[in-house]
């Protein structure tokens, strides 16, 4: 509890959507307390909860924080700490991540898809199993469309100023029958820049939360969606990832990559839409400036377009002129 009480006093320290992540002093060293959000809007799948994952993998991937402690009342978690530069901090989008990222990636990738599915927490009862990956598709379809659903009415006005459909998922949702049966595994999909702390020549993974039982190639293609790499690097990790992988988890990933691909673009569109004009509301959360904001918005919703057939495109002056119209009603 003095953990607890003593990361409290400290709640302005760095934060994801769904956790704040506190550095505490120890007789033993720093540890991380982690803290769940009040409030914070289910965005993304959540399937079980990080205190029950991190335990079951730590057999399989060693480049994963230690769980050291879990409350349910006070909810929190208290992980090792992990010395070393947050990627981002290091290598932000558009400059060249260290040359053992990529072979880091996917080790970790090849790490995955040998946890037991008996080690994992269990599985609600309708979720997807053995090589069903169109149903695990409609998962994240379904998802997708529940959060629109449940944000349109406080945000009707945005989506239609952005010119988001009234069904945005159906282009992904018309591709889940033509994916390639594979074997269903255990995902962290969550791997991204902010999730990977770099220190002395090797990486390791942070942020369980919205770990899956799910599609490998699923886990590849949400890792490029939120990566930003250079041209090279995506080539890189592909190669790797194709080459590392026994080949009944990466048999047709040609065409379902970019069906994932897809998916998270449309979701993308939808969830940021909301999260960025509530940064404008509140800039005092704001993780980059408004003109980056801005930039990165445009871009989403351009990707989203394509899938969605709108046109023309949108540019940065346009969007930034809706979101501050949102933010001063």
């Amino acid at each position: 509890m003095e953990l607890y009480e003593s990361a409290r006093a400290h709640m302005d320290a760095a934060a994801g959507y769904y956790n704040k992540n506190v550095r505490v002093s120890t007789p033993d060293g720093p540890v991380n307390v982690r803290i769940p959000i009040d409030g914070a809007d289910v965005m993304d799948l959540r399937l079980w909860r990080e205190d029950e994952v991190l335990p079951a993998i730590a057999p399989y991937v060693p480049q994963a924080p230690r769980l050291l402690h879990t409350s349910a009342d006070p909810v929190f978690q208290v992980h090792q700490f992990i010395h070393g530069r947050v990627l981002n901090d290091l290598a932000p989008r558009g400059v060249p991540v260290p040359a053992h990222v990529p072979a880091d990636v996917v080790r970790l990738l090849a790490q995955l898809v040998e946890v037991p599915r008996e080690k994992l927490p269990a599985l609600p009862p309708a979720w997807p199993a053995g090589e069903d990956t169109p149903g695990f598709g409609r998962k994240l379809s379904d998802l997708t469309m529940w959060v629109y659903s449940t944000l349109v009415a406080d945000y009707e006005w945005l989506y239609t100023a952005f010119r988001i459909p009234a069904d945005p998922v159906s282009a992904a949702e018309s591709a889940w029958p033509t994916l390639t049966a594979r074997p269903l595994v255990c995902v962290h999909a969550d791997i991204h820049r902010k999730n990977m702390i770099i220190d002395d020549g090797r990486t390791v993974f942070l942020d369980w939360e919205l770990a899956l039982w799910g599609d490998p190639v699923y886990e590849l293609a949400v890792h490029f969606h939120k990566m930003g790499y250079l041209p090279d690097e995506r080539d890189r990790v592909l190669r790797l990832w194709a080459r590392t992988l026994p080949p009944e988890y990466t048999r047709g990933w040609e065409h379902d990559l970019e069906v994932y691909l897809t998916h998270e673009q449309i979701k993308s569109a939808v969830v940021d839409t909301v999260r960025y004009a509530q940064l404008f509301v509140d800039p005092s959360s704001a993780p980059e400036p408004e003109p980056d904001l801005v930039a990165k918005l445009t871009e989403k919703l351009n990707n989203a377009y394509r899938h969605w057939g709108v046109s023309p495109h949108a540019d940065a002056a346009g969007v930034e002129a809706i979101l501050r119209r949102w933010a001063g009603r």
